[in-house]
């Protein structure tokens, strides 16, 4: 019997579960930005990998499209922010997909063959159109991606609809390359800072790591007032025992979680979505297997499953460290407040009674490396978080099987 039932949880990146938990807050203040006429905030959806960023991005579509707003946007890769040119092309090449159906003008033009008419052709506002706008405007790209972008709305606003979501997720790769004198992330907030102040109604809804807000503020102190910036942390207990039991209850599964089950799925998981999503895959894998055996689907099978997680989420992201930035990490784990904040100065003083204590400045130096790798990073106010959910859990099961 189950198994005509299929496994209704999806861990992955950016997989829309079967049912979106305990986001009601986020969804209405998404609401109140939609009913915007003068742009005055932009939105940042921020959080750590695994929270459900793009999931929640992809739910927002709908809702912008349903309020009559146009949506463009796709990832943001790195080779997007290496120029202010790419990132304007970027953009272009999104636009145009809601533009290239506006007709600017309709020609007949004269055929060739003896005897034939002439041939009907509609000018329409579509890339290649948009790119020799921004070719053949004067100025810097900033001046070339204004004026197009000026073009496009004066043209869109003819369609009724209230404005264009520009939705761009992994957004943290948005960088300056003052090396370079290369500012697309400067380009970015000043050509929407100008068009905005025009009245123009195109918003910018950006989704990134917790280092993307840091790094707009840095490059333009006015992003702060531009925009409202939503974190995405863990779901509380009830929520998470929804996310466990509504899609069973969608599925019409056989398979059933008690509340002790429920309790112990959300130890496991402390209520990140995607941590959720994996293991209680797992355990529907293991239990539709038994559903003849009732008295077995209340066994949570943990620690195979997290000896499976550790491999498939964890061990990636843990061999881009030294042995040495490995011995940092576990004191950095040991600490009572390593899953909120922590100091350099904490963690020295937490080193002193190891074997081998770290200096501040060696500290410093390793944080810097442990950040590019995708480790930790660090907020404004210069403190250190740990930038994947539940590695202090992974590091302490690192060091007991050592």
């Amino acid at each position: 019997m189950a198994k005509e039932f299929k496994n209704p949880f999806r861990p992955g990146a950016g997989h829309m579960p079967p049912y979106l938990a305990g986001r009601e807050t986020e969804k209405h203040e998404f609401e109140r930005l939609l009913e915007q006429d003068t742009i005055l905030e932009n939105l940042i959806l921020t959080g750590l990998r695994g929270v459900g960023k793009t999931v929640l991005l992809e739910t927002f579509k709908p809702m912008a499209i349903e309020g009559d707003w146009l949506w463009v946007g796709t990832d943001l890769s790195e080779s997007s922010s290496v120029s202010e040119a790419s990132l304007s092309i970027r953009l272009i090449t999104d636009l145009s997909v809601v533009t290239s159906g506006v007709v600017l003008a309709r020609k007949r033009l004269g055929a060739t063959g003896f005897g034939a008419a002439p041939q009907p052709v509609q000018l329409t506002l579509d890339y290649p159109m948009l790119q020799a706008m921004w070719q053949q405007t004067p100025g810097l790209a900033a001046d070339k991606l204004k004026a197009v972008l000026e073009t496009a709305w004066a043209h869109l606003r003819g369609l009724n609809k209230r404005g264009v979501i520009f939705a761009y997720d992994e957004a943290q790769n948005l960088a300056d390359h003052a090396q370079k004198d290369e500012y697309p992330l400067s380009l970015l907030l000043d050509v929407f800072q100008s068009i905005q102040r025009k009245g123009i109604p195109f918003m910018l809804l950006l989704t990134g790591l917790p280092t993307l807000f840091p790094r707009l503020v840095e490059s333009r102190t006015f992003s702060e007032r531009m925009f409202h910036v939503l974190f995405l942390d863990k779901l509380s207990r009830q929520d998470s025992h929804d996310a466990v039991t509504k899609p069973i209850t969608l599925a019409n599964s056989p398979v059933r979680f008690d509340e002790a089950s429920l309790d112990s799925i959300y130890e496991i998981t402390r209520g990140y979505p995607y941590f959720i999503q994996y293991v209680c895959r797992e355990v529907f894998d293991v239990w539709s297997q038994q559903i003849e055996d009732e008295d077995s689907l209340h066994a949570i099978p943990v620690e195979e499953i997290m000896r499976k997680l550790d491999s498939d989420f964890f061990a990636g992201r843990w061999a881009r460290a030294t042995d040495r930035q490995r011995d940092l990490l576990l004191i950095v784990a040991q600490l009572e407040n390593c899953n909120s904040e922590f100091t350099v100065q904490e963690v020295v003083s937490q080193s002193r009674s190891s074997d081998r204590p770290f200096s501040s400045s060696h500290v410093n130096q390793m944080f810097s490396a442990l950040a590019d790798a995708g480790l930790i990073y660090k907020n404004r106010w210069g403190k250190y978080s740990f930038a994947v959910p539940l590695l202090d859990q992974f590091i302490k099961r690192q060091a007991a099987a050592r």
